[in-house]
């Protein structure tokens, strides 16, 4: 028997109340994270990467409205009680990187300080013990000198390494799951390689997961181990990441790989994905949001709910006409 997922989303949605109406911007959603691995969430920007991972740490505005059919973490309902209860978790046994280290941090408190914070609020640790513990998980995501570092101010540090004290803020209580939503947009490619090797081998010794939000197929495939792609609010295909890439079974993974630069390609030879994601204000929004842009579609997909499809172990799709 497998073991039960460390986090389970089944059927979740969420609208936006607007003054324009209602943003559909996810619709059905499903996906689990097992202890031990890193899932990639892959698409376009606005395709509901990151809003789905502000919906799971409960970091929702006031004007969304959630629902989902299943949404559980260690075994938790996340739905169930009061919110105070997640409150509680996010930061000890959820935590988060943001896409923009500068902006997350406080621009006038030292970096060292920020991580005591973390720690006396959600460890709890005494503030006595504090100093030596965020000096010790400065030291874990290899910060040169972090005796010294631990007084730097964000505006003193680069940005990658503003993005390493991110990154030893949210594993400073030892959490079990990982989200970081695109750790390494402005970074180089040398620093976005150390940082994501770091977090690769955090996930591989120890019980933690991760769930890595990105644009670049590139890094889901080199990092992840099974990836999870997302269209205009849907996800229309869950595969182990070497699948995916060797065989996509839906229309969009496929242009979105051709799309991918590698070593090997040049500009000339990249594919582009024709038309835009749908405006999810809409009320005539189809039953498959890629309908308008896919060269595949059939009358079938204007009139009948998506259907689930394994078409190998562990690789699903939502499509009536898969490739």
């Amino acid at each position: 028997m497998s073991a039960p997922p460390l986090l389970a989303v089944e059927g979740m949605s969420l609208d936006f109340r607007t003054r324009d109406g209602r943003v559909k911007a996810l619709d059905g959603i499903s996906f689990e994270v097992q202890r031990g691995e890193i899932l990639g969430i892959v698409g376009e920007s606005g395709s509901g990467k990151s809003v789905s991972a502000y919906a799971i740490m409960d970091l929702l505005d006031d004007n969304a409205e959630l629902g989902a059919a299943r949404l559980d973490f260690a075994g938790a309902d996340l739905l169930a009680g009061d919110r105070s209860a997640l409150r509680g978790m996010r930061g000890r046994e959820i935590s988060m990187i943001f896409q923009s280290p500068r902006t997350a941090l406080n621009p006038i408190r030292p970096v060292g300080k920020q991580i005591e914070d973390v720690l006396v609020r959600h460890g709890p640790v005494p503030r006595r013990q504090a100093k030596e513990k965020a000096i010790a998980a400065l030291r874990k995501v290899r910060i040169p000198d972090p005796e010294r570092r631990y007084d730097a101010y964000p505006f003193e540090l680069s940005g990658g390494m503003c993005q390493r004290v991110m990154i030893a803020m949210a594993l400073a209580c030892e959490p079990m799951l990982l989200i970081a939503d695109e750790p390494t947009t402005g970074l180089d490619v040398t620093t976005q390689a150390v940082i994501l090797d770091l977090v690769r081998d955090l996930v591989d010794h120890s019980r933690m997961a991760a769930i890595l939000i990105t644009h670049d197929l590139g890094l889901a495939g080199e990092y992840c181990d099974r990836v999870v792609v997302m269209h205009a609010g849907h996800v229309v295909e869950t595969a182990p990441v070497a699948d995916l890439l060797a065989r996509p079974a839906h229309p969009y993974s496929a242009r979105l790989i051709a799309a991918t630069p590698s070593s090997a390609s040049s500009v000339d030879g990249l594919a582009s994905i024709p038309g835009n994601l749908p405006n999810l204000l809409r009320d005539d929004l189809p039953l498959c949001r890629f309908r308008e842009r896919c060269d595949r579609a059939i009358a079938r997909c204007d009139s009948d709910p998506l259907p689930a499809t394994e078409v190998a172990p562990g690789h699903l799709v939502r499509c009536w006409r898969p490739l």
